[in-house]
């Protein structure tokens, strides 16, 4: 099911006896492992240490690690190992440019919710920055403006132009999630599970990507194949599930926080239970998602070029990599602790 298609309605009783008492896992991350579906094996880039090192001096270059936490948050957060889990195979140029687009985003996020818990209006200069920047080549006025000015630089030397705009277009769908989510963290009450998964998607910040995973192949793929309805449904399907997996191991961390755009929370929130219970129909969810993607890319790669063939992928290295990735990041650490029951 994609984050397009709200849940409105949610029964009560959504975790039943046998799902709380089938597992004997310990912790969080046992309960997770038993039974998330992951069909995808463990893959690295040779090029992970190099793109770590380049990562760290861009953002230094850049004067965003002189800003408080955010060596220690990069160090937590390991954007290059990401970036070796999602895109092993390609070059180390776009492994090196995918792994400063993830520390930059991690950076503007973090930067983001501090900023939006006094209020969504406060966040406007910071957004309209990076949107009159990606819209209209405006120069910054931030370090952390200049950063994405860098990082649009770099796209637009190693993509074509279509791709270049589709970078864009796909940054600033994420820059105003951001407002999004900051409206539904101030808000009243909190957001139902359809209008959490629907900020969540808008905020996953993946789809940016996919322009260079196409870009790592030696030819540009052809309208008719980027626009394909079944091409166009796995792309929603392989965001839900790279940002959802991430969000079961994140739960822990975002609910001592206060937040809220998370889908474990949201379940939780829906069905008045604990957060291991809780966890159970997300990864029903994620699992159902997963199978759909396997499903439908089956369907769809005899008809596909090579470089369609790369871009698919590269989607799918999303789920891989998300899930270990996130299994292993000190960031969500504490989900390796929490209780399973």
């Amino acid at each position: 099911m994609s984050t397009t298609q709200g849940e409105r309605a949610v029964p009560r009783q959504g975790v039943s006896a046998a799902d709380r008492a089938a597992d004997p896992a310990a912790t969080l991350n046992d309960l997770i492992d038993a039974r998330l579906y992951m069909p995808f094996p463990f893959r690295s880039s040779p090029h992970e240490a190099e793109a770590a090192a380049g990562t760290d001096a861009w953002l230094d270059s850049c004067g965003l690690t002189a800003e408080p936490g955010v060596a220690g948050m990069i160090v937590r957060t390991r954007p290059a190992q990401l970036a070796s889990y999602i895109t092993p195979d390609v070059d180390a140029d776009i492994l090196h440019l995918v792994a400063r687009q993830i520390a930059y985003q991690f950076v503007f996020d973090d930067r983001a919710e501090e900023v939006g818990l006094d209020g969504p209006d406060r966040l406007l200069p910071m957004l309209c920055e990076s949107v009159a920047i990606l819209r209209d080549g405006r120069p910054p006025t931030t370090a952390l403006g200049a950063a994405l000015a860098d990082l649009y630089g770099q796209v637009r030397r190693r993509c074509t132009p279509a791709q270049a705009a589709r970078w864009a277009g796909y940054s600033r769908e994420y820059v105003h999630g951001l407002m999004y989510e900051a409206v539904a963290q101030n808000g009243a009450a909190p957001p139902h599970l359809g209008l959490c998964t629907s900020i969540r998607s808008l905020t996953a910040g993946v789809e940016p990507f996919y322009p260079l995973c196409e870009a790592a192949e030696a030819e540009e793929m052809a309208p008719g194949e980027l626009h394909h309805p079944l091409m166009r449904r796995l792309t929603r399907l392989s965001v839900d599930a790279a940002v959802w997996i991430p969000d079961l191991y994140s739960a822990v961390k975002e609910q001592r926080a206060g937040g809220l755009i998370n889908l474990a929370l949201g379940y939780q929130r829906a069905y008045g239970c604990s957060l291991a219970e809780a966890v159970l129909p997300a990864i029903r969810r994620i699992n159902s998602t997963i199978r759909e993607f396997e499903r439908i890319r089956a369907e769809l790669e005899p008809q596909l070029s090579t470089a369609a063939l790369g871009y698919l992928d590269g989607m799918t290295g999303w789920i891989r990599g998300c899930y270990h990735w996130s299994r292993a990041v000190p960031r969500y650490a504490d989900s390796a602790r929490a209780p399973a029951r």
